[in-house]
Parts: C-alpha cells; sequence; structure tokens
C-alpha cells in the first residue's frame, strides 16, 4: 500500500509503501499513477479535480448468475445483451407491484462462456439521499458496497421468479467490489473535452480510438450519447501532469472533462492508455528524456509499428 511521494523538488523519484516489512521505499526513474484515483498525483501535491464541481458518476456492482437456461432465455427475450421492452416492462411492473425494489429498468443481461451463465449489469447505486456515491471517501465506498448487494440479491430474485430461463438460476458470483466509474483525476497538459468525444476529435498524439458512447451514469437516470459510424481520439498529452516531473498517470484518472471521462473510462481503452504510458516511461528511461518531452507522436508511431492501426496502417 503506497503511504507517501517521494520528491526531488517538483520531480517524483518513487513512492513509500507499507508492506510486510513495514514501510519501504522504492524508487525509480518514472513512476506511473495507475490506481484510478490518481492518488499519487494527489500525493505529490499536483493538481487533481473531481468530476463536474466535485459530483461523479454513480458506482455499479456486478454479478453473475447460473442455473439459467440460456436457449430458452434468448429464444424468448433475443440475443441483444441490452434487454428489449419486454423486460423493461416486467421490471417496472414489479417495482409499481411494491414487490421489489428494481432501481433500474433498463438492463444489460449477457450470456458467458460458462454454460447455463449470464452476467449481469443492472444495478444503479445512489446515495440514500439520492447523490451521486464517491468511493474516495470510505463513507460513501461503504453505502454502495451495501446497496449494491442488496440490488444484486433484489435483482436475482426477480429474474427467478419472472424471466423464462431464470427459473432455477441462482448468484454465483459477484464483483470483489462495487465497480468504480469516476472519482479524482489528474489535471494534465491537455483536457479531453466533452465536445471532443461528440464531435469525433483527431490529435496528431492521439494514443488510443473510441467508438464507445459517452455513457453518463448520473443520478436517477443515464445519459447515453451515441458516437455514429466514427470515432476519437485521446491524446498522450491527457497522462502528462500539468506540473512536475518524473511522474505520468493511466486508466481512469486520464485528464478529461466529467461527460468526456464518462466514455473515455472504459476497460477496452484503459489498456490502451497503459499500454502507450508504458511506452512512454521505457523511452524516458531509454533515452534519459524528460516525459514532458516526448513527442505523443513518436508514442502513436511505436503503437503503429506494434500493429495498433491508429493510422490505418495494415
Amino acid at each position: 500500500t503506497v503511504t507517501g511521494v517521494l520528491l526531488d523538488g517538483d520531480r517524483v523519484v518513487g513512492v513509500s509503501a507499507y508492506c510486510k516489512e513495514g514501510v519501504l521505499d522504492v524508487r525509480a526513474a518514472t513512476v506511473i499513477d495507475a490506481s484510478g484515483d490518481a492518488d499519487i498525483v494527489a500525493m505529490a501535491g499536483f493538481e487533481t479535480f473531481i468530476g463536474a464541481d466535485g459530483r461523479v458518476q454513480n458506482p455499479t456492482m456486478i454479478f453473475r448468475l447460473l442455473g439459467v437456461d440460456v436457449d430458452r432465455f434468448q429464444s424468448h427475450f433475443g440475443s441483444d445483451t441490452i434487454m428489449p421492452a419486454a423486460v423493461t416492462s416486467l421490471i417496472q411492473e414489479a417495482v409499481e407491484s411494491r414487490k421489489y425494489d428494481l432501481p433500474r429498468s433498463k438492463i444489460w443481461l449477457f450470456p458467458t462462456t460458462r454454460p447455463g451463465e449470464l452476467l449481469c449489469n443492472c444495478t444503479r447505486i445512489v446515495g440514500s439521499d439520492g447523490r451521486e456515491l464517491n468511493p474516495l471517501y470510505a463513507a460513501d465506498f461503504t453505502e454502495a458496497e451495501l446497496a449494491g448487494r442488496r440490488q444484486v440479491r433484489e435483482y436475482a430474485r426477480f429474474f427467478r421468479d419472472t424471466l423464462v430461463g431464470c427459473e432455477q438460476s441462482w448468484v454465483n458470483d459477484t464483483a470483489i467490489q462495487v465497480g468504480v466509474r469516476q472519482t479524482r483525476q489528474g489535471l494534465g497538459t491537455y483536457v479531453l473535452r466533452n465536445d471532443d468525444v461528440v464531435h469525433a476529435a483527431k490529435f496528431a498524439d492521439g494514443i488510443a480510438r473510441s467508438p464507445w458512447p459517452i455513457e453518463l451514469h448520473s443520478g436517477q437516470k443515464p445519459i447515453v450519447n451515441w458516437i455514429k459510424n466514427d470515432f476519437y481520439e485521446i491524446p498522450f498529452r491527457c497522462f502528462v501532469p500539468v506540473r512536475g516531473e518524473g511522474l505520468l498517470f493511466a486508466g481512469r484518472c486520464l485528464s478529461a472533462e466529467h461527460e468526456a471521462v464518462a466514455s473515455a473510462r472504459v476497460t477496452a481503452q484503459c489498456f490502451s492508455y497503459g499500454q502507450a504510458v508504458g511506452h512512454a516511461a521505457a523511452l524516458a528511461v531509454s533515452g534519459s528524456i524528460a516525459l514532458r518531452a516526448i513527442d505523443g507522436r513518436k508514442i502513436r508511431e511505436i503503437l503503429n509499428n506494434e500493429g495498433a492501426q491508429l493510422d490505418d496502417c495494415p
């Protein structure tokens, strides 16, 4: 567990971590903050921000349902993982009957590679006072965990009682903790704007492409803004702190506006960020180059040579 940051002026030279032996200082030529919460950035005293004036996206709780007759289920409801209007109506009717507490009616159910199993993306976790919960704070994190697991049991009961093919189903797995969509982010030399996503902006130093919509899980109703037949790019500058040296960040804590990060935070893009930032760190060390002196176009070139196809390479 990282407990502090080692600094030489404005340069990050390592971290202090607590391990079985006690406190251990770990020094490195380059440090990458992949905490998801910009923890190292904040500990270093560099600039961070939280959502839109402190408001973040709701967390979630994913679970898996086993014992499903998937063939019957899909024969009745179709194979689209976004459940049809018939399922939405059943959920709404169940809520109106007051027999179930199901806060979200538009749900996603995915057959997995395991026979008889559905992956369930169903929950909507908000605070008891109706606000978004921020897992950066222990009280909010705890409330989210409790609410998420209550909702898992309730949706599983509803599926078993109501959905064709789920009559003999049971919860065989839940996420180890709530899925966190947004907390604290690092302020980079570029901030990916909401308009960049909506208008499918491209960048000379773009290190990842994304066609994913703005999927803003905020408040009682999510907002989805699709990017039709196009994609946007995320520039390398979104991972370089606006101040300091020796540090990069990657993952959902990238430098991006509230709605932009509602698209840019998802898993596939985060894989790409890690690959790009890893190359930047290696380039800085091998070439004795300051991180903020690295040209993002060089990282793009390296990624293309590895088959990333950022410039439609064969």
